[in-house]
């Protein structure tokens, strides 16, 4: 099992990655390598919460890499547990909703994507604390804006 800074590095590293506006082959690798490990890592010692976290993650990523279905397989399980759950901070609401309309626009759903887009922009300016807004923002700004 990974040492707790390790996965934290390795789930720093993979979201760091993924805010890029433009990456590497070797790059790309690295970041679904390290979004693996971290949701590897989570499915087998974590809660419901970081196994949600791991699966926003990994849609992001596969979004950013043309993976449309495994996009949206991940984007729609970490959706389920965030509208699931009350107590979901409105950041990690804001970033599923944006993670949803990155995994719909690399699966060609355009509908959804707008849907998601929509809502994810609304609640993250919504976000009032500066660090909040910052970690929305920077997966936000990846996001195809809808036609």
């Amino acid at each position: 099992m990974a040492e707790a800074a390790d996965l934290e590095a390795l789930n720093n590293r993979a979201w760091r990655l993924a805010e890029k506006p433009s990456r590497t082959k070797a790059e790309d690798q690295e970041m679904l390598d390290a979004a693996n490990a971290v949701a590897e890592h989570w499915g087998k010692a974590g809660d419901e919460l970081e196994r949600a976290r791991a699966a926003i993650l990994l849609g992001q990523v596969h979004a950013l890499l043309g993976d449309g279905k495994r996009a949206l397989h991940f984007a729609r399980e970490a959706f389920a547990y965030v509208t699931e759950h009350e107590d979901t901070p409105g950041w990690q609401v804001a970033i599923a909703h944006a993670v949803m309309a990155n995994a719909a626009a690399a699966n060609d759903e355009r509908s959804l994507q707008k849907t998601h887009y929509q809502r994810a922009k609304t609640l993250g300016s919504a976000l009032n604390d500066d660090d909040e807004r910052a970690l929305f923002e920077a997966t936000f700004q990846t996001v195809p804006v809808p036609d």
